[in-house]
């Protein structure tokens, strides 16, 4: 049994001291995983852990909403201190242009964290929809999926990638999604709103924890959800507390399972069939 964890931040400080343990006890069990970028510098070090590794380990690049002002930002399982980057459409065009490079992201809209920066909500919110559709575009040019972060912004976001496709159409695929909701937060109407504009969802942790997904996981398509873990955050049950890592997935994988009354099997031979087919990957 394989699977796929669609979103892990093994290159995140996190694991500064362990990362390449870390990823060769998740391929060790069969869990390959995508390490995701969050700025230049750990985009560059997504590429660099998966330069190591022949199979497994892929990596995307892309600028996160959070990084475009100074500031600390804190959270429930997290703190740290955002730089305030430019997006540079040279530096990660050059980055994207990788052979391991299978995604732009992550990318997209944080509104959780408005009052933690020294700038007024609306020039936050006008400068991360300005880079988000730069990053649109530098994915669709780079025939590259998306992967999209949304907290808070779902009213936001839905129709600015609705209008991204209606103007570059030409440039995305026809028969296969192009690009993913990490860390779905909404319902089954908002769910069908990202699938009908060919995007996929996907869960992690906190669905082993949280029954607020539970009705709309026992509704979904086959061929429209991912799982992910988002380590070293959202660990799911019964390791709560403790740091997140690849591996976990499977725990996702099993209860979405147990949702919908199918094997860990058979979720981890859909949801993998579904990551090769967005990402264009071999595992």
């Amino acid at each position: 049994m394989r699977l796929v964890d669609t979103h892990a931040h093994v290159n995140f400080n996190a694991f500064k001291d362990d990362g390449d343990e870390v990823i060769k006890r998740s391929l060790e069990v069969g869990v390959g995983m995508i390490l995701v970028g969050s700025e230049a510098r750990t985009s560059k070090r997504a590429i660099d852990y998966a330069n190591r590794y022949e199979h497994g380990v892929w990596a995307a690049v892309g600028l996160h909403p959070t990084h475009l002002f100074a500031a600390r930002v804190k959270g429930d399982d997290y703190s740290f201190v955002t730089r305030g980057e430019e997006f540079d459409s040279e530096v990660y065009g050059k980055l994207a242009d990788f052979s391991k490079v299978v995604a732009i992201g992550e990318v997209g809209l944080d509104y959780y964290h408005l009052d933690e920066f020294d700038v007024t909500p609306d020039e936050i919110k006008d400068k991360q929809k300005q880079v988000l559709s730069q990053q649109l575009i530098l994915a669709a040019k780079r025939e590259l999926p998306v992967i999209l972060h949304c907290r808070d912004a779902h009213n936001d976001l839905l129709p600015l990638l609705q209008d991204f496709r209606r103007q570059y159409r030409q440039l995305l695929p026809v028969s296969r999604p192009w690009g993913v909701v990490h860390c779905f937060s909404g319902n089954e109407s908002l769910a069908n709103e990202y699938f009908a504009i060919g995007l996929l969802i996907s869960f992690n942790g906190l669905i082993t924890f949280s029954h607020d997904w539970d009705y709309l996981i026992k509704k979904l398509p086959a061929d429209k959800f991912l799982v992910e873990t988002d380590c070293p955050y959202l660990t799911p049950a019964p390791f709560r507390g403790q740091r997140n890592e690849p591996g976990l997935v499977s725990l996702t994988a099993e209860r979405i399972g147990q949702l919908k009354g199918w094997s860990l099997e058979r979720i981890a031979d859909i949801t993998t069939d579904n990551a090769r087919n967005l990402f264009n990957i071999d595992w």
